[in-house]
């Protein structure tokens, strides 16, 4: 993931989480909301509950990676926030990988679906 394509700063994470749209999971909650930018930018958070600094740095890395994977998803101008929930350590990589493309896929389906209405 490149640096553009991420937020980093406190005020983003709670403008999205507190304006966006969310959906969830056993495994994420994804918000996600409108940005003025002309990419696509992600932010991913994992609780401590979940593990020590080593495997929560572990779980952003395989995030990163699916993201990463199937950017191609995506639609412009969109910020998302993907909070990990604890479900997620009880899973293989390639069962985390089907679950966060079902949930991505039901956002941008959503997303879809009301720019025609728009039109």
């Amino acid at each position: 993931m490149k640096k553009v394509n991420v937020v980093k700063e406190n005020r983003d994470f709670s403008r999205i989480i507190n304006n966006g749209k969310r959906y969830w999971n056993d495994v994420f909650s994804i918000y996600y909301s409108e940005n003025d930018k002309e990419t696509y930018r992600f932010g991913i958070s994992v609780s401590k509950k979940i593990g020590n600094a080593v495997t929560r740095n572990k779980i952003k890395r395989q995030i990163r990676n699916i993201v990463d994977k199937y950017k191609n998803i995506y639609p412009k101008n969109q910020d998302y926030i993907i909070i990990v929930r604890k479900n997620y350590i009880n899973l293989t990589f390639n069962e985390v990988s089907d679950k966060y493309i079902e949930l991505m896929r039901k956002i941008t389906h959503i997303k879809e679906k009301k720019d025609e209405e728009k039109k």
